[in-house]
């Protein structure tokens, strides 16, 4: 390897999502089921590059997905292109990033989020850094949290091995899953996970399907 080049990061592809779940199935039962309920997990690539897969997740923030992509439409349609850039945030007034329905709020956090991006904010070798790597320099960021970083961390750059010990849909289905009696505490979670690596990412989706199938109401 050439001095000074970052070893190549583990991204899931389709065969390594099919090992993850004959893995999951064999080190888990209660994913086992799981699995036979929800089927085959999708690959699914979001190629938008990081700028613009940061700009939509603040976008989510805190409303539901139909309202929060009416409002990536509009704003899309406000800035004059289908794949927002720093720039485009820069240039853009007030007015027009909150006509799109935008919260002050997080208009302010699309700014930080765009001037960062012109002065130094690694957005295009996030691929070659570790996870924690990623994580700490995107927290960096007004309005991106250590849970918004690990969402672009699994479906952005498609890392395999991701627990995210804050977010409730996990947890519910853990504690539905498992039937435990009540939400599962990190340590918990970390122990009842440990047995899915290296693939936790993949069986967080499943836990996430499972809130909406048999299995994860038993």
């Amino acid at each position: 390897m050439p001095r000074g080049t970052a070893p190549a990061r583990p991204v899931l592809d389709a065969p390594m999502l099919r090992a993850a779940e004959a893995h999951l199935r064999a080190a888990d039962p209660v994913l086992a089921a799981i699995i036979d309920v929800v089927g085959p997990a999708p690959l699914r690539i979001n190629r938008a590059p990081a700028f613009a897969a940061l700009l939509e997740s603040i976008v989510y923030q805190q409303i539901t997905g139909k309202a929060a992509a009416s409002i990536h439409r509009k704003l899309c349609r406000a800035l004059g292109r289908k794949i927002p850039r720093p720039q485009d945030i820069t240039a853009a007034s007030d007015a027009t990033l909150r006509g799109a329905g935008l919260s002050g709020v997080k208009v302010s956090y699309m700014r930080d989020l765009a001037l960062r991006a012109v002065s130094g904010l690694p957005l295009r070798s996030l691929s070659r850094l570790d996870d924690e790597e990623v994580v700490e320099a995107l927290i960096q960021v007004k309005g991106i949290g250590r849970w918004t970083a690990e969402m672009f961390l699994m479906f952005r750059l498609l890392r395999p091995d991701i627990l995210p010990l804050g977010d409730y849909g996990i947890r519910k289905a853990m504690q539905r899953a498992y039937r435990l009696r009540k939400l599962p505490k990190p340590d918990v979670m970390q122990r009842i996970a440990k047995p899915w690596r290296p693939y936790r990412s993949v069986a967080c989706w499943y836990l996430w399907r499972s809130l909406d199938s048999p299995a994860g109401r038993a």
